[in-house]
């Protein structure tokens, strides 16, 4: 069965999509009674679960319900959560609203926020530049009944200024809190659920605090965006297009719910793939579509061009913190980096030298084999680095499971490759440099660092913690 959610996402040789005939780690309910001693569980012929007390008598076990806060985003956890979660954020709901629109029933404004690694895959596809695959996104999307078209890479620049903000801090104050370093980089969702959901209240403490890409532009869009068009945020319909099936689980966790508007900051996620899916039951292709000119008030340009931020395609949050800490806390310019490679390409350091000794150490994780490394030896107390940009997936999130698939005469390799050369050719920018993101920390959050900024560009995690019911499992 094909994947619906990120292959590279897992624990075990397993696949992360769990269909409804695979095993689930919290497949049952069970009432746990004082007095009573270990019990085993047993599963019969037809799927049913018993409980099998010492004595030998079996009981049959109610089926757990599961909803999204048990979901671990990877192998052996939910069967049926994810796959429903598909069906609420998936293009036919982004059809339904704006078929409505088109019906005459009350009007939703459409806003849709394209991440730059999903451009660069659809732009590999039909053999475009990334920034011309934004101009005719934006017209595909809006020939649709979108109203508006945004770019993440915006986004993303208040996510780098935050993220440098916040290590400079916790680097500060390092001698009184233990656990202020490492930081731990906080965009990829397939990480952070792994974090909350196997390491709960240990690892929690290292992850930084400032809300990846997609839910900064959820607060730009249904706080600022909405209050100058002057809606409420319910009234605006937001979708992000993403390069992982992950980021649907993040735009729907309850911290990102607008409690008194009663609606979640990012409506519906779906994925480059999926928007290729809705290029072809249009019987469209992309090279097809006559361009648009770009929505500039959420969106990263220079001129007609889309910009990109320097270091990995990751969002280059070890590059832009690396630049801001060496020069903030050493009085270091530098000008470019250079990365190690250890044990693997997704595993790489960068550190900063003065006076002969190393002062900054900083390192790329991606991948889960290398996520457990880092993970255990912080539990040793060995791990050497201030900070770590970590993504669940190998090469990071142009290699998102949501991106589009090689073609039958292509390899991964290939359409990786091609990617990648397509997302490296725009443009880099300086965050400080962006003066519409300067002018929003004056306008609308009202000062930097400080109150709004913290509320609207921050957020907390959640330590779970496995049902097991002290119960010694059987299969």
């Amino acid at each position: 069965m094909a994947s619906h959610f990120s292959g590279v996402l897992q624990l075990t040789d397993l696949d992360d999509f769990i269909t409804p005939s695979q095993a689930c780690v919290k497949p049952v309910k069970v009432e746990k009674k004082p007095g009573k001693s270990v019990a085993k569980i047993k599963i019969d012929d037809d799927g049913s679960y018993f409980q099998v007390n010492k004595d030998g008598e079996q009981q049959k076990l109610e089926k757990a319900k599961i909803t999204l806060n048990d979901c671990l985003a990877c192998s052996g956890c939910v069967t049926s959560a994810e796959s429903v979660l598909i069906t609420q954020q998936s293009q036919e709901e982004l059809y339904k609203v704006l078929n409505l629109n088109k019906s005459g029933a009350e009007q939703t404004i459409v806003v849709v926020s394209v991440s730059p690694q999903s451009r660069a895959s659809l732009a590999a596809r039909f053999d475009l530049s990334s920034t011309e695959a934004g101009r005719r996104l934006t017209a595909f999307f809006k020939n649709l009944g979108v109203h508006h078209v945004f770019d993440t890479g915006f986004s993303r620049t208040f996510s780098l200024l935050e993220s440098q903000r916040e290590f400079v801090e916790r680097y500060q104050r390092k001698q009184q809190d233990k656990k202020a370093l490492p930081m731990l980089a906080s965009a990829c969702p397939g990480w952070i659920c792994y974090a909350e959901k196997t390491h709960g209240d240990f690892i929690l403490p290292y992850i930084s605090t400032t809300r990846s890409p997609q839910q900064v532009m959820g607060s730009l869009v249904k706080g600022y965006f909405a209050q100058q068009q002057g809606l409420s945020p319910k009234q605006i319909y937001h979708v992000a297009v993403m390069p992982c099936f992950d980021k649907k689980l993040e735009a729907s966790r309850p911290d990102f719910f607008m409690k008194e508007a009663d609606t979640r900051e990012v409506d519906c996620v779906i994925t480059s793939g999926e928007v290729l899916k809705m290029l072809e039951q249009e019987g469209l292709s992309l090279s097809d579509v006559d361009p648009a000119p770009l929505d500039t008030m959420f969106s990263s340009v220079c001129g007609d061009d889309l910009l990109r931020h320097a270091g990995s395609a990751s969002g280059g949050y070890l590059h832009h913190v690396y630049m801001h800490a060496a020069k903030q806390l050493f009085g270091v310019e530098v000008n470019d980096l250079t990365y190690k490679v250890l044990k693997n390409n997704d595993f790489q350091e960068v550190t900063l030298e003065k006076d002969g000794d190393v002062v900054l150490r900083f390192a790329t994780t991606y991948g889960f084999r290398n996520i457990q490394n880092l993970v255990q030896k912080l539990k040793r107390g060995k791990s050497p680095y201030d900070f770590v940009e970590v993504m669940a997936c190998p090469s990071g999130c142009l290699n998102g499971g949501g991106q589009v698939k090689p073609l039958p005469d292509q390899s991964n390799k290939e359409v990786l490759q091609k990617v990648q050369d397509l997302y490296g050719a725009e443009q880099a920018q300086i965050p400080e440099q962006e003066e519409r993101v300067a002018e929003l920390y004056h306008t609308w959050l009202r000062s930097v660092g400080e109150g709004r900024a913290r509320e609207l560009l921050h957020t907390q995690y959640h330590a779970v913690e496995k049902a097991t019911n002290g119960l010694a499992i059987k299969w």
